[in-house]
């Protein structure tokens, strides 16, 4: 049996910090009041394209692996924040990349992005039908952000992470997932006002907004990641003793306090970041597991557990055996552009025009 082992990883957060005392200073907030609910301290803002997080943090993924990138066979960029439908962005990054050999797949499950790529690259791998599969998972969000509302506007963030998964014979890489949707959740979590559903001929098609609700988000997401925890660890035969640490959806603190708790897993095995970027998205899982990695806190040979939930509402955990190298063989010189501008800086047109439009 053939499986797919993880061999490169790497990160891009931009380098504009927008603090909760920042967003203090044009909405009703406070530190204390957005720390205590979500844990979140400070989250990133892009000043750039949304490809161009998803290249550097390829071109990482490869140097890290120290593979060409024209020796990848396919790329499944997980996002709902693309550059452009058409074409599509991962063909924008496989092209700056110099990807030549290597089709080109966008993937829109809202938060489950990259999770849901691992899950598709590994099992085209264990066909046959692919090689060397790079999975990139990030989300330029503050782009779509109405930041009238501090119910929303205070959780997200931008950032990207990529893996780069290859073909072998011994157990490695994601040996069991289980992904899903819950029914009728749909508006749970919605960016409204984008998409041929919308008329382009009212003004607020060039305002997006939100649902959001966060108590059905909350029970719904701990009891679908649970289960689907429970799955992967009954596939694989191990149990949540065995897992050596949990790479989880940073959503916020307490989906991640609550899901321990019902997992019975203990807080040190779990890997959080939440309090510096927010919620990335698509990127939560790909940039915890690269950092958790610069930690150190991943050896050769653990269990790492890895749970989701996103817009839909969909779903999903995977259960990843780590190989025997835990380094980069290589380092990347790839850098975003030069950000000359705070991120209350690059926000001020947009907080202006969602300011005056919640005003008419």
């Amino acid at each position: 049996m053939k499986y797919a082992k993880i061999t490169g990883w790497g990160k891009c957060v931009p380098p504009a910090v927008l603090t909760n005392d920042d967003l203090a200073t044009f909405m009703d907030t406070s530190d204390e009041w957005i720390a205590s609910r979500t844990g979140i301290r400070e989250r990133r803002v892009c000043h750039c394209n949304f490809s161009d997080m998803a290249i550097v943090a390829a071109k990482r993924a490869l140097a890290a692996a120290n593979l060409d990138a024209s020796e990848i066979d396919l790329i499944l960029l997980g996002s709902l924040t693309m550059d452009s439908l058409c074409p599509n962005t991962a063909s924008i990054v496989q092209n700056a990349i110099g990807a030549r050999n290597a089709a080109a797949i966008d993937i829109n499950s809202a938060c489950t992005g990259f999770l849901y790529g691992l899950h598709i690259g590994t099992n085209l791998i264990r066909t046959g039908a692919h090689q060397k599969v790079l999975v990139i998972g990030g989300e330029f969000i503050s782009h779509y952000m109405n930041w009238a509302r501090r119910d929303v506007a205070v959780l997200f963030g931008d950032a990207c992470g990529a893996v780069v998964l290859e073909a072998c014979n011994e157990p490695s890489g994601l040996l069991a997932a289980k992904i899903g949707c819950e029914l009728d959740t749909g508006e749970a979590i919605q960016i409204t006002n984008l998409g041929s559903a919308y008329s382009r001929l009212t003004d607020d098609f060039l305002y997006p907004d939100w649902n959001f609700e966060g108590q059905e988000v909350f029970k719904r997401a701990i009891k679908a990641m649970a289960f689907a925890c429970d799955d992967v660890l009954q596939q694989t035969g191990l149990t949540i003793e065995d897992v050596n640490i949990m790479v989880p959806h940073q959503a916020n603190r307490r989906i991640l306090d609550a899901l321990a708790k019902r997992l019975g897993i203990p807080e040190e095995k779990i890997m959080v970041n939440v309090h510096k970027y927010g919620n990335t998205s698509a990127g939560t899982i790909p940039v915890a597991l690269t950092e958790a990695l610069e930690e150190h806190r991943i050896k050769p040979g653990d269990h790492v557990l890895m749970a989701t939930f996103g817009a839909g509402l969909t779903w999903g955990a995977g259960l990843v055996k780590w190989g025997e190298r835990v380094t980069p063989l290589s380092i990347s010189d790839a850098e975003l552009p030069p950000c000359h501008q705070t991120a209350l800086e690059i926000l001020a047109p947009h907080i202006e025009r969602y300011s005056a439009r919640a005003k008419e």
